[in-house]
């Protein structure tokens, strides 16, 4: 089983630092890093969950389904709950030869990284 801590912590760390931001710099792009970073985070979990599932939408037939624009005060949690999906679908992610699930952890905690310093500056 894959480790995915690497992530959980990116994931928590950036979604605590989000529920404490002042809603200046929530309202100066750190919400809309944050939303845009869940919603990419929620997609490859979906895509995931759905190659294990086997089914048509595994290649993108279907459309994922979109994270909401629920506000600028909730976009930590939004964060934490799309990282920690990913997080559980790449434990539960086998190979399907396009690539490893450990290169997927790998790129989705730069994501977070990027996003948080896009976010924090």
């Amino acid at each position: 089983m894959l480790d995915t801590s690497p992530l959980t912590v990116a994931v928590e760390r950036f979604a605590d630092r989000l529920r404490a931001a002042p809603q200046s710099r929530l309202q100066r792009g750190a919400a809309e890093a944050a939303l845009e970073l869940a919603r990419e985070l929620s997609v490859r979990a979906q895509r995931l969950e759905a190659a294990a599932r086997g089914s048509a939408d595994a290649q993108g037939a279907a459309a994922e389904r979109e994270m909401p624009d629920a506000g600028i005060f909730v976009v930590g949690d939004q964060v934490a709950v799309a990282g920690l999906d990913l997080a559980e679908a790449l434990r539960s992610a086998a190979p399907d030869g396009t690539k490893a699930p450990s290169a997927m952890l790998d790129e989705a905690v730069r994501l977070v990284e990027l996003a948080e310093v896009r976010a924090m500056r």
